[in-house]
């Protein structure tokens, strides 16, 4: 089973984080998960709140756990919040159900999660796909 490597998350962090300086965004933190939902690595930009971790490891938690990005936990928590708010007691609280947690994808499939906070979720969301595709893997958001 292909992994995300220590490289590729570097790699994502760097290029989500350039992302987001080259397009003005405000701070970032950014989180990578492996398929299994544990830390392969984080960065919190300075400038940004000491409170963004659990902002980016619940987008990108509830990414890898429920097999969907966080533009389709929200619109389900928009449609069917009490399947949100379950999943929420099942995961402990640990899902943030937002863009800005984007699915990697190698090989058609899902192998972690990168959850990105600091700026609009839709912008957070964009510095996560360029970084997984700065690694050379897919995302999906």
């Amino acid at each position: 089973m292909t992994e995300i490597t220590e490289e590729q998350a570097r790699t994502i962090i760097d290029t989500a984080l350039q992302t987001g300086a080259d397009k003005g965004f405000k701070p970032l933190s950014v989180v990578v998960l492996d398929a299994g939902g544990h830390v392969k690595a984080f960065l919190r930009q300075d400038g940004a709140a000491p409170g963004r971790f659990a902002v980016a490891h619940g987008k990108a938690y509830g990414a890898v756990m429920l097999g969907m990005p966080g533009s389709a936990q929200m619109a389900r928590a928009e449609s069917q919040a009490y399947f949100m708010s379950a999943v929420n007691g099942v995961f402990g609280g640990a899902v943030v159900p937002v863009p800005g947690g984007v699915l990697v994808e190698a090989d058609g499939r899902v192998i972690g999660a990168v959850g990105i906070t600091g700026d609009t979720s839709d912008n957070d969301a964009e510095a996560a796909l360029a970084g997984i595709a700065a690694a050379g893997l897919t995302g999906r958001a």
